[in-house]
């Protein structure tokens, strides 16, 4: 199975908060992603791994059918210089949009009730990931050198397709104790696999402190640990809180592509804050709020500038600590996201169960970061979510969760690198969840 799922992994930005997915398990992600202090299924260890103290003894397995399109970026011809004639390095106008318009997600989540305060179980989820492929022009075409004696042999020359393929597999195993009467905590261990590709970035690597580690050199592997620690507990009949913190997860560097990733191919998985509330306004209605951070500024990869004047770089010698690959080399400029997730689950009879929900996150970036993230337009910023649970009998239940994320654009202009160029990337997603769950 945990293979299986390496090689079914998310290739794109996954129903996404930046490249994080919004939720994980079907009920969850139906009610916007919220589970810190509601769980619903044992994949809730994703989120809180004090949850699994409250869902007894079961399994869930489910797929998950990611459409992120259209997604893309369109480039103006207001770049400096006569039309058709450039300046400096440019984009060539138009509006591109990226291929690979369909993927699939498994997940597996298992629980096992050891005694009155005790229980362990699994949770194999994809945690995020991001995807591009342009095949229409070499997206960078317009940053090779013009003179052919510096381009030697084409080591620059920019082809298609241009992209980006990060695929990430999180497998957590958490034991969660019950400390009193409603009372929680739980600590997972967390193992990672991360897969990356990137094409069509020839042109950088004049830029790079490893030229030939920046682009086109098939996939590569990093592996890594980190820790998930939770508490869920009972105020009255009524309300329930929540909280978790998962650590940053230090992976292995990418050797293959430490000339284009900053500090020589560092990229660690950020941490995740959660704390959420539950409030039960009915015996058959709940509703749920939680609120998440991501620590994307504290991966330099993720967080570090673009906008950033690289012509030092491309002089012969020692390079600066900013070009690509450097300890502070480029990256895509991300900030750290705050979310907002709101959901509701309305039981309507012994053997159905709707709920529907909606978050809101921060923007992951500014204009003047919008060129590099063309391989990563992470644009989307609501989640619109619906889906429902029906009871087979008292063991199976089939669950099903829709979400929508309508298109964001993002505009602006790098001025250090294409100087009064602009242009925009944008993003429109949806996914459909379906799962079945045993309870045993």
């Amino acid at each position: 199975m945990i293979m299986l799922a390496i090689g079914a992994l998310p290739v794109s930005v996954l129903a996404t908060n930046g490249y994080v997915s919004h939720g994980w398990g079907t009920a969850s992600k139906s009610m916007g992603g919220v589970a810190t202090a509601l769980p619903r299924d044992s994949l809730v260890a994703a989120t809180n791994p004090a949850g699994m103290a409250f869902i007894g003894n079961r399994m869930d397995l489910g797929v998950a059918f990611f459409n992120p399109s259209p997604r893309g970026y369109e480039a103006n011809a207001d770049y400096p210089g006569a039309p058709g004639q450039p300046t400096g390095p440019f984009v060539v106008p138009g509006r591109y949009e990226s291929d690979n318009d369909w993927f699939y997600v498994p997940s597996l989540g298992y629980n096992r009730v050891l005694d009155d305060k005790n229980s362990i179980g699994v949770s194999i989820f994809g945690n995020g990931g991001m995807n591009t492929e342009y095949n229409d022009r070499p997206v960078w075409e317009g940053f090779v050198p013009p003179d052919p004696a510096q381009n030697p042999g084409g080591i620059f020359t920019a082809t298609t397709p241009t992209g980006i393929n990060l695929e990430q597999l999180f497998i957590e195993v958490p034991w969660a104790y019950k400390i009193g009467e409603g009372q929680a905590i739980g600590i997972a261990p967390v193992f990672a696999v991360q897969r990356l590709e990137v094409e069509g970035l020839q042109p950088f690597r004049g830029a790079s402190v490893s030229p030939y580690d920046v682009s086109n050199n098939g996939n590569d592997w990093s592996y890594g640990l980190g820790l998930h620690l939770g508490w869920m507990g009972r105020i009255n009949d009524k309300i329930d809180v929540g909280i978790s913190y998962r650590s940053k997860t230090y992976m292995s560097e990418f050797s293959d592509y430490k000339g284009l990733l900053a500090d020589g191919g560092n990229f660690d998985i950020p941490a995740i804050f959660n704390a959420g509330l539950a409030y039960k306004i009915q015996p058959n209605l709940v509703l749920g709020i939680d609120y998440q951070h991501i620590f994307y500024s504290e991966v330099d990869a993720l967080s570090n500038s673009n906008d950033v004047d690289l012509s030092p770089c491309f002089t012969p010698g020692a390079k600066p600590t900013f070009c690509l690959g450097g300890k502070n080399g480029l990256g895509f400029g991300w900030d750290s996201m705050d979310i907002l997730k709101i959901g509701a689950e309305w039981k309507y009879d012994p053997m159905l169960t709707f709920r529907a929900g909606f978050s809101v996150a921060s923007d992951f970036t500014d204009g003047n970061q919008a060129l590099f993230n063309v391989m990563a337009p992470a644009t989307t910023k609501y989640h619109y979510t619906l889906g429902g649970t029906y009871n087979i009998n008292d063991r199976n239940a089939i669950n099903l969760s829709y979400a929508y994320m309508p298109e964001e654009e993002l505009k602006g202009r790098s001025p250090n690198i294409t100087q009064s160029q602009s242009g925009s990337i944008f993003m429109e997603q949806q996914e459909i969840e379906l799962s079945w769950s045993f309870r045993f």
